[in-house]
């Protein structure tokens, strides 16, 4: 299973899945998730959370059917493609209990410290609580030429 957002991290990732799956003769599942978040208030109530729009809805599902063509034209026989709604960590979290994987794939978001420390980082969470081992891939070298 690979997890993807749009951005480039999660692009490499998806490259990365696709590579495997080829390799391997595995299934791919391809997930995203158009996130909630929460907005923590004071005492009575924990959390808050506005209303995913529709938009964004349409954005994370337009980028799992890219990806799923994606993984089709690059010879993967059997790719599934699914969209959710909610706390990203909790989704990905959720779709693992419920669905038995060999390996998840994320990209790495290369967070700053201070950034991970008040947000956390979904592919921390996910080294820490997937029931399976996870591949993290990180943003590849530029290839600037050396000064």
């Amino acid at each position: 299973m690979v997890a993807v957002d749009g951005s480039p991290n999660s692009q490499d990732a998806l490259a990365e899945a696709i590579d495997l799956a080829k390799q391997y003769g595995s299934e791919l599942t391809i997930l995203s998730i158009a996130p909630l978040v929460p907005l923590y208030l004071p005492s009575t109530t924990p959390y808050a959370s506005p209303p995913i729009s529709e938009s964004q809805v349409t954005r994370y599902q337009a980028l799992i059917d890219l990806a799923v063509k994606q993984a089709q034209e690059d010879g993967v026989k059997a790719v599934t493609g699914l969209c959710e709604e909610g706390v990203v960590v909790d989704e990905i979290l959720s779709f693992l209990d419920t669905n038995p994987t060999d390996l998840v794939v994320v990209g790495s978001r290369g967070l700053s410290a201070t950034k991970r420390l008040l947000i956390g980082s979904i592919s921390s969470a996910l080294v820490a609580h997937a029931p399976c081992p996870v591949l993290v891939v990180r943003a590849r070298p530029s290839t600037k030429p050396a000064r």
